[in-house]
């Protein structure tokens, strides 16, 4: 891969987001790709359009293919991206500066599923916890999806861009369209998408449950009373339709999401600032998953989740020149309201009896305040430092509430029976943080960093009220928050070196994270604080834990034409608590790829490899790991033609030699008559086209 020395900047622009949003449309067109474009350490900006990523089914998809970057699979749909062994709300994913909040318990619908993908210019990723300027927690890293004003040519006042694909095996049918129109005192951007997919086959020929229709509608109004000011509203619908999930006892037959956006934006002086940004954003989010609409029903009851996940908040950040150092300071809030009802009835009535409260009216409330510098030390050094401070209020409305079916306790009785505590409201006060080094050194950049962050549990951690006892057998299979978990505390190091030189270039990275109070999903078997020991029913708990691991890519440029390129990624995560390893932890992945590239012509391949995962957590585990999983390797193709200046063709194979694989990786199983977690195998052979045309 090729970067002009300006992507380089990206590294210092990110703790200055009012001059990142200036400049981050001039950075990414200076930007020459071939393959991922890795920029800072342990940070990488991706444009949406990297030929080699194919039709990905959502975010979480496209994300996958970044080393160190896992994902979990349940259907064709909703991939939940892992990054270093870190998932769910250790993650800090923003879709335009808005954060929105799936409304499965079981994540069906992760905030990626969300992320239309023909409405985004670029992906940031950084790994770790490299910033405090994007939320509270984010251990794992932050990923950024991001939208660009459109840039008009001079006497030319529209653009656009049209793009069609199909990808064989499970015959997804891909259509977008993007157009945008103005003048130099504002533009109107109108983006739609659909995406129509049936079930795929693995590699031996197995049908998938993995069909799904998703369509997207994005209107975007900009005023730019000058070249240092912008105004815009943005107002996203999406609607996914019939979601089928192999790796689950139930389907989605809707989930729909309506956004709001507004944001502000003065990159010249206010006051004694040389840039401010404000955002405030709306996401309000229905899901309903069942049993029966969409698949034979296969349990003794019908039953119904309808669910939703309304979100509110936004930012108000400036920045500041303090001599030659750049200090960002800003407040920002979140408020995530969760409803969640469990319907039942028998297997030909539609299902109204109201069997459990799974989310019982659970609101997370969270005010930040954070401050960021980053400032020259010398000629060759660079020193960024972060301060964050959350206050977090969690409580519930309908804790009392009592089920209508006669045996389904209230909510706080259920807390009461696993934990002895009822959820009372809670209040934290967080305190996070980062200092991270650069030297220049030998042609290259070393680097290292020490973190402090903290995450709060989540809705289903702490207020998941999910009853399933069968009163012939006993057997209980409840799933139950534990409204009394403490916040997780993170400390990383992370240390690496960076370097290009005469046609290769190389990053290493290594680090270490020792986790207090680690929010473990588990099986009740009685440990300190647990009042049930069945083995079956889920709960939550704090142990200790500490993850660890390396990456490492490369590049060579053997000609002005020909590339290759390798990567690494392992991680390491170990229950320090009870002794065992933790659950969902990807083995060693490797990838081996060369690209050529010629005037009119892009063609590559890539091997892609997992060695077996021998670290399960099987024994006396958590239920959330189904095997020691196989190693494997599968040959991804990929290519492009500029049949004309604006206008080209993608196309590739993905899988080419049809193996029958399935990353470690998955989603337990939300049926409370099948609570086993389910490992979904991937694709096999997948041919795909994409053509653009840009006007």
């Amino acid at each position: 891969m090729r970067l002009t020395a300006r992507a380089l900047a990206i590294s210092s622009l990110l703790v200055s987001p009012s001059l990142f949003a200036e400049k981050q449309t001039e950075i990414l067109t200076d930007v020459h790709v071939e393959g991922d474009a890795e920029t800072a350490p342990s940070v990488a900006v991706l444009p949406m359009d990297t030929g080699s990523q194919g039709i990905p089914a959502d975010g979480g998809d496209f994300l996958r293919k970044i080393n160190g970057v896992s994902g979990i699979r349940m259907g064709g749909h909703g991939i939940d991206p892992v990054i270093r062994g870190q998932s769910q709300n250790r993650l800090n994913i923003i879709l335009d500066g808005a954060y929105i909040h799936g409304g499965c318990p079981n994540r069906m619908d992760p905030p990626t599923a969300y992320s239309a993908m023909e409405s985004y210019d670029s992906v940031t990723v950084i790994k770790g916890a490299q910033t405090v300027i994007y939320g509270g927690g984010g251990s794992g890293g932050t990923v950024l999806f991001e939208r660009t004003p459109p840039q008009f040519e001079e006497g030319k006042n529209y653009l656009g861009k049209i793009d069609a694909g199909y990808k064989g095996n499970s015959q997804t049918k891909d259509l977008s369209a993007d157009i945008a129109a103005g003048t130099e005192l504002g533009y109107i951007r109108a983006v739609i998408g659909y995406k129509d997919a049936d079930n795929y086959e693995d590699g031996d020929g197995n049908e998938i449950r993995s069909a799904y229709e998703n369509s997207s509608g994005n209107l975007i109004l900009g005023y730019t009373p000058d070249q240092s000011k912008r105004l815009e509203l943005n107002i996203e619908a999406t609607r996914e339709d019939d979601t089928l999930y192999a790796g689950a006892g139930m389907d989605s037959p809707l989930s729909d999401a309506d956004n709001m956006r507004f944001k502000y934006e003065q990159n010249d002086e206010l006051g004694p600032f040389t840039g401010v940004k404000a955002e405030i954003y709306s996401s309000q989010v229905d899901h309903v998953m069942d049993n029966f609409s969409l698949r034979e029903l296969a349990a003794p009851m019908r039953m119904s989740v309808p669910s939703s996940s309304d979100t509110t908040g936004g930012r108000l950040l400036g920045d500041l020149m303090v001599g030659d150092n750049s200090l960002t300071i800003g407040i920002d809030y979140q408020n995530n309201e969760r409803d969640a009802d469990r319907l039942s009835g028998m297997p030909t009535m539609e299902p109204s009896t109201l069997q459990s409260i799974m989310w019982p009216g659970a609101e997370l409330e969270q005010t930040g305040l954070f401050a960021e510098l980053a400032m020259p030390v010398g000629v060759e050094n660079s020193l960024k430092i972060g301060l964050r401070y959350d206050q977090v209020d969690a409580s519930i409305s309908r804790g009392d509430e009592k089920p209508t079916l006669g045996p389904s306790p209230t909510p706080n009785n259920l807390y009461a029976a696993y934990y002895a505590d009822n959820s009372d409201s809670q209040t934290e006060n967080n305190v996070g943080g980062f200092i991270h080094y650069e030297h220049s050194l030998g042609g290259g950049t070393l680097f290292t960093g020490f973190s402090r962050s903290v995450r709060t549990a989540d809705a289903t951690e702490r207020y998941l009220a999910s009853f399933s006892r069968n009163m012939m057998t006993g057997m209980d299979s409840s799933w139950v928050g534990n409204p009394e978990l403490e916040p997780e505390l993170h400390h990383q190091l992370e240390a690496g070196y960076k370097w290009q030189s005469a046609g290769w270039d190389s990053d290493i990275t290594l680090y270490y994270d020792d986790v207090s109070d680690f929010i473990l999903r588990d099986r009740a078997r009685g440990p300190d604080g647990i009042l049930v020991s069945n083995g079956t029913a889920t709960i939550y708990r704090n142990v200790d834990a500490e993850l660890y691991g390396i990456e490492w890519q490369g590049g060579y440029q053997v000609s002005g034409s020909l590339a290759a390129k390798a990567s690494l990624a392992y991680v390491r995560a170990e229950n320090t608590t009870d002794d065992r390893a933790l659950a969902q932890i990807a083995p060693l992945e490797a990838t081996l790829g060369l690209d050529y590239t010629s005037s009119d012509w892009e063609l590559g391949g890539t091997l892609r490899m997992n060695a077996k995962q021998t670290r399960a957590d099987l024994e006396n585990g958590s239920g959330q790991d189904v095997q020691e999983t196989p190693g494997w390797g599968v040959l991804d193709l990929y290519g492009k033609y500029d049949i004309a200046k604006n206008a080209d063709i993608r196309f590739g194979i993905d899988n080419l030699l049809d193996k029958s694989f399935a990353y470690h990786v998955n989603r337990a199983n939300v049926d409370p008559f099948n609570p086993e977690a389910i490992q979904v195998n991937e694709p096999g052979r997948e041919a795909w086209v994409r053509g653009s045309l840009k006007f």
